[in-house]
């Protein structure tokens, strides 16, 4: 019975030593922001540049280990309601053909403008002029900052 008791103590101890080891991390951090409407002018066509059309984007940024967990300061992260400004902006300032460039354009400004680890963008257009039936259109593109 003894010899039961002496592992039991062992396996307890290897135990402690893995929860010491295991100091708690900091929490890690995605900004994600869904549906985002805008009215636009972008498209292959004269025509969709010139009379527009409504895009949805959606957004994910990944900030990683953030302040704003320990502090509750908006100034300690990335401000969600500032990158909507930021990306109707880029996305309004000029017109692009592709959607792969708009995405692209704003993906790139989101990584200058904030201390993302990673920008996800993706657009969609809900009523493509295309002569068949289809919910939606949309492109994404990921970028990750570089070190």
């Amino acid at each position: 019975m003894a010899d039961d008791d002496d592992a039991t103590d062992e396996f307890d101890d290897d135990i402690d030593d893995e929860l010491e080891d295991d100091e708690p991390s900091e929490p890690v951090v995605t900004i994600e922001i869904s549906g985002l409407s805008l009215y636009t002018h972008h498209g292959v066509s004269a025509a969709e540049r010139e009379v527009g059309q409504r895009l949805v984007l959606d957004l994910r940024l990944e900030v990683g280990e953030c302040d704003a967990t320990i502090t509750d300061r908006v100034e300690d992260t990335i401000d969600y309601g500032e990158v909507c400004q930021v990306v109707a902006l880029v996305a309004q300032q000029r017109s692009y053909r592709t959607l792969e460039r708009l995405c692209s354009a704003i993906a790139d400004r989101l990584l200058d403008q904030y201390e993302a680890e990673t920008v996800w963008v993706k657009a969609a257009k809900p009523e493509p002029p295309i002569p068949l039936p289809v919910q939606e259109v949309s492109v994404e593109v990921f970028r990750e900052a570089d070190d």
